[in-house]
């Protein structure tokens, strides 16, 4: 009896009412201490997906974020997180932002600062889409060091140029989802094509909400031209 009463659940009666009280058991406050030992003692896994636009960052790293459960950070997403939140290098950004430039490396890295020290990143996070160039990985290398911290893992995905265009150049979005379709790949239900064998742009709706797919501006072929010069030029020479 008295080691049943000293397991996750106890009873007690009080003025002819049953109270019942819960206890954190062994095996759960040793498993806590364990963690807590892993975040203060042992390096975070820090992982950066590389890859070039297409190359299926978008596709990979929930998938690696399920399987290692530490959150996949956009740098596109983080910036408009802080934007949002109005926080210091938040409204730095959207300042920027209102007057038509571009952030800087000082603002993007700050935001990055920021997002790392929220408690989902005790053990970690993916980076995807920064760095792109080489002094954005000495700044980033520069950061976490002063937090105590360095890049751990690094992925790159290959994929031949062109096989890239038809991966890209097929893709729809849901903007406010951010789910992605192909009309090759990953078609939406709702698709329907041309005399010519095209989809018709009215037909692409999202599977779920029955909202608009949109293509983004970049998603060309002369726009990937200059996407993976940029890319191959600059941030190829980071690995």
């Amino acid at each position: 009896l008295a080691a049943a009463t000293a397991g996750c659940l106890g009873y007690a009666v009080h003025e002819q009412k049953e109270e019942k009280a819960e206890c954190i058991s062994p095996t759960d406050s040793a498993a806590q201490a364990v963690k807590e030992k892993f975040a203060t003692y042992w390096p975070r896994n820090i992982m950066i997906i590389f890859g070039p636009p297409g190359a299926g960052k978008g596709t990979h790293g929930p998938k690696i974020e399920g399987m290692l459960g530490i959150p996949q950070l956009s740098t596109g997403d983080m910036l408009r997180a802080a934007v949002a939140a109005k926080t210091e290098v938040g409204l730095k950004a959207a300042a920027v932002m209102k007057a038509g430039g571009l952030v800087s490396d000082d603002i993007v890295i700050g935001i990055i600062r920021d997002r790392i020290r929220e408690p989902d990143c005790k053990f970690g996070f993916i980076l995807d889409g920064f760095p792109r160039t080489l002094v954005q990985a000495q700044e980033l290398d520069k950061m976490l060091a002063e937090e105590g911290a360095c890049v751990t893992k690094v992925v790159e995905l290959q994929v031949p140029d062109e096989v890239l265009e038809e991966r890209i150049c097929g893709r729809w979005i849901h903007k406010k989802s951010g789910r992605s379709y192909h009309v090759k790949y990953a078609p939406p239900k709702s698709m329907k094509f041309d005399k010519s064998g095209n989809p018709i742009p009215e037909s692409m709706k999202d599977d779920e909400t029955g909202e608009p797919l949109m293509q983004r501006p970049d998603d060309t072929s002369s726009a990937l031209v200059k996407r993976l010069k940029s890319y191959h030029g600059e941030t190829v020479p980071i690995l």
